[in-house]
């Protein structure tokens, strides 16, 4: 089992819940969206050597996070993961699918395979994967794979929680599906940790770019439905 080498848990250590709270604004808008404000994933990597930092473990856990694929959906959308974990692709449809992901983060092609199989992706490198069905366009998934312990994913509200966060200085991060890089790369900021300052406040995030139509495997457009079943597959 391999580890990211720092500084092990001492019973001495206080920790503490790191809180904030989502919020969207459309591009062009000064308010903030009413509706689901959930899959922002927000991360804290340690500045500093200090007492009470977790281990991250490489090895896959007992029960590997899953992506479950049913009624040409991925469930959940959104999986965050140590660096270095697997995660289960299980096909619940009566037919077949392809999963890949080629654009950023890890890449990998499944091939097609039935239902009631599984396939299985070891994320080893950090980063956002991007993940399709290269028969169905409207699926669609993402995979953040982190090297800290640290991190939360905001409910339909908005609230993110961080739990078990020693105190020290941070890098927070924050990803969002429906921003841009430049604009969550402005949102990087150092803070502090400590028994009087836990909380992140407010994290107003633009959505200046909304997912967008993707290409398939092949970096074509997807063909009309049903062109790419296996014969006698339902469409």
């Amino acid at each position: 089992m391999g580890v990211f080498l720092v500084p092990c848990l001492t019973s001495q250590a206080q920790d503490f819940t790191v809180t904030g709270q989502v919020e969207l604004v459309s591009e062009g808008s000064s308010k903030s969206a009413k509706g689901d404000r959930s899959n922002v994933v927000v991360w804290l990597t340690a500045l500093d050597d200090h007492p009470g930092l977790h281990t991250v473990s490489q090895e896959t856990p007992h029960q590997p996070p899953r992506l479950v694929q049913k009624n040409k959906r991925f469930s959940p959308h959104v999986v965050v993961v140590p660096a270095g974990t697997s995660v289960e692709f299980p096909n619940r449809d009566p037919f077949f699918h392809n999963v890949f992901s080629l654009f950023e983060g890890k890449r990998f092609d499944l091939g097609l395979y039935e239902a009631g199989t599984t396939r299985m992706v070891r994320f080893d490198r950090t980063g956002v994967s991007y993940i399709f069905c290269n028969i169905h366009p409207e699926m669609s998934a993402v995979v953040v794979a982190l090297k800290t312990p640290y991190y939360g994913v905001s409910d339909k509200g908005g609230k993110v929680a961080i739990p078990h966060v020693p105190a020290g200085r941070y890098s927070m991060q924050v990803w969002a599906e429906g921003a841009s890089g430049d604009n969550l790369k402005a949102l990087t900021r150092e803070i502090e940790i400590s028994e009087s300052a836990h909380s992140l406040g407010t994290l107003r995030i633009l959505e200046d770019s909304p997912p967008a139509p993707h290409k398939n495997k092949y970096g074509r457009d997807y063909d009309a439905p049903g062109t790419d079943y296996p014969p006698g597959e339902p469409k």
